[in-house]
């Protein structure tokens, strides 16, 4: 059994990642998950937050995904993000400020349709939040 595995992560605008891994560590719609060489193939979505990839001798590569599809095969994991952002790229001050514009859509709401959007705006600046702290952490 090989002890890497393929890991791409791509969005619309670019490649973000890749190269070889250890792990690839990914929120999925049922759960976090962990892949590593040898894992059965299946297909996921996943939601907004880190993906987390371990390289050997190196830190690990943080990556923030506004949502997407996860597909893991014997060799190669891929990532097909809506949005893909490495942590390092994260504006913290403007992931606060979208947090907060949700916080006030979701309080003056005038329709469901508002509400479901300032909802799913505050998932993910919540998440890029985390994702930043979290990298500002491991430094």
């Amino acid at each position: 059994m090989a002890s890497t595995i393929q890991v791409d992560i791509v969005s619309a605008e670019s490649e973000i990642y890749s190269g070889e891994a250890e792990m690839l560590i990914a929120s999925a719609e049922m759960g976090d998950v962990g892949i590593a060489p040898g894992h059965a193939p299946f297909i996921s979505r996943i939601r907004p937050g880190e993906v987390t990839i371990r390289i050997s001798g190196q830190e690990d590569e943080l990556i923030y995904v506004s949502g997407g599809v996860l597909e893991v095969q014997p060799h190669v994991v891929t990532v097909l993000a809506d949005t893909a952002t490495r942590a390092a790229d994260l504006d913290e001050a403007e992931a606060i400020r979208a947090k907060e514009r949700a916080e006030e859509m979701l309080q003056d709401r005038q329709a469901e349709m508002e509400y479901a959007e300032a909802q799913a705006e505050l998932i993910e600046a919540v998440a890029q939040l985390q994702v930043i702290r979290k990298m500002k952490r491991g430094r």
